[in-house]
C-alpha cells in the first residue's frame, strides 16, 4: 500500500502496518499482538489441520480447533500475556498447530488442557533452550498416552523428583497426598505394556530393581516417621544448644518423646549450617536425626494409617515397574504438566530441566 501525505513525502508500508510522518518528531507506541489478532494468526495456522477432511469430519475438527484456540489465547491472557507476542514467532506457531490437530483429533477435555498447559509454558521461554525443545516434543508425545500412562508420570514425578517442604505434621501429609496422589489413584495400572509404553514414547525407561515406596517417603519425608527418643540423649551426647525449639520438637508419633525437627537428611544439614551450629553439634543432631526412624513396614502401616487410599497406591507401585521406572526431561515434563492441570499452580519446571 502506498499512502501520500503531501507532495514531499510517500512511505512504503505492508497491509498490517501503520505509516506515521510528521514534520517534527513523533512518539510510536508498539502495542504488540492483540488477542484478537492471534485468534486470526491460530486460524490461519489452522487451515492444514482440514486440509484432508471432508464432511462432519471437517465440522467436527473446526469446532475444536476453535475451541481450543480460545482455551490457548485465555489462558495465555490469564498467565502469561506476554505469550501472546510469540503469535508471529515460526516455532510457536508449530506448537500451537501441534495443539490443535491433536485436539482435533481427539477433543479430549483433558488431553486439550494438558496440552494447553504445555503450550503455555513453551511460551514463556525467550530463546531457543532445552526447556523449550522439551515442551515442543512434550506437546507432540503427550497425545500418545492414556489417562494411566499420565497418572504414572505425576505419581513417579512427584514421588520421586520433588519434596514439599509445607508438610509438617501427619495432617499437613495427608492433605499433600489427598491434593496431589488422590487424583489419579484409580487411575494407576501395573500392566507391564503400559510402562514398556512408556518407555518406548521416550518418557522414560525401566531399570532394574527399584526402590520401594516406603523408602522413598522414609528418606523425603523421614520426619514423619519418628519413633522418637528421650530428652535426655541430648545432654548425654552432649549437645550444647541443649533443647534448641529450632531443632528439637515433640514426637509426632510419641508425644511423650522428642525428635529432631526436620523432614529429610538434606534439608536439616542446611539448616544447621544456616543457624552457625558448631561441627560437633550439627553431626550429634544428624545422628539423633536417625535414631530411632521406623522400618519399612512401620512406615507402610503409618501411611495407609494416615490416608488408607495409600494401600493402593503402594501394592501398585510394589507390583509394577512404577518402582524401578527413571523419568526422561519428556516425562518430567508431562508429569509435571499433569499435576499442574488438576492442582493449578505449581513449581516451576524449570527447577528439574535447565
Amino acid at each position: 500500500m502506498k499512502k501520500m501525505l503531501n507532495k514531499d513525502q510517500n512511505q512504503e508500508v505492508g497491509n498490517s502496518a501503520t505509516a506515521i510522518q510528521a514534520g517534527g518528531s513523533v512518539t510510536v507506541i508498539n502495542v504488540g499482538v492483540t488477542a484478537s489478532e492471534v485468534m486470526e494468526i491460530a486460524s490461519n495456522v489452522s487451515k492444514a489441520v482440514f486440509y484432508e477432511l471432508t464432511g462432519t469430519a471437517k465440522e467436527t475438527a473446526s469446532i475444536r480447533v476453535e475451541e481450543i484456540t480460545e482455551q490457548v489465547i485465555k489462558k495465555l491472557e490469564m498467565d502469561y500475556p506476554a505469550g501472546l507476542q510469540k503469535a508471529i514467532d515460526p516455532d510457536f506457531q508449530y506448537a500451537l498447530f501441534t495443539v490443535q490437530k491433536e485436539y482435533a483429533r481427539s477433543g479430549d477435555k483433558d488431553l486439550g488442557d494438558l496440552l494447553v498447559d504445555l503450550l503455555v509454558d513453551r511460551s514463556k521461554q525467550e530463546q531457543r533452550d532445552i526447556l523449550q525443545i522439551v515442551l515442543n516434543e512434550s506437546l507432540a508425545t503427550a497425545p500418545k498416552l492414556t489417562d494411566s500412562h499420565l497418572a504414572a508420570l505425576a505419581v513417579i514425578f512427584l514421588f520421586k523428583y520433588t519434596q514439599n517442604f509445607g508438610v509438617g505434621n501427619h495432617q499437613l501429609f495427608g492433605e499433600f497426598l489427598d491434593k496431589h496422589i488422590l487424583p489419579f489413584v484409580s487411575k494407576l495400572t501395573k500392566n507391564q505394556a503400559g510402562y514398556q509404553h512408556l518407555e518406548f514414547t521416550g518418557c522414560g525407561s525401566i531399570g532394574f530393581g527399584g526402590q520401594s515406596l516406603e523408602s522413598i517417603l522414609g528418606t523425603v519425608y523421614q520426619g514423619q516417621f519418628l519413633k522418637g527418643f528421650d530428652k535426655s540423649e541430648i545432654s548425654n551426647r552432649p549437645i550444647s544448644v541443649g533443647f534448641d525449639p529450632r531443632f528439637f520438637i515433640p514426637c509426632l508419633n510419641d508425644p511423650l518423646k522428642i525428635q529432631v525437627r526436620a523432614n529429610s537428611k538434606e534439608n536439616l544439614e542446611k539448616f544447621i549450617e544456616d543457624q552457625g551450629v558448631s561441627s560437633e553439634d550439627k553431626a550429634r543432631i544428624l545422628e539423633l536425626f536417625d535414631l530411632g526412624k521406623m522400618s519399612e513396614s512401620e512406615i507402610k502401616e503409618k501411611i495407609i494409617t494416615i490416608r488408607p487410599y495409600m494401600a493402593d497406591v503402594i501394592e501398585t507401585w510394589t507390583n509394577s515397574a512404577m518402582q524401578s521406572f527413571t523419568l526422561t526431561s519428556v516425562g518430567m515434563a508431562i508429569g509435571h504438566a499433569n499435576i499442574k492441570r488438576l492442582i493449578g499452580e505449581f513449581a516451576n519446571l524449570s527447577i528439574w530441566i535447565n
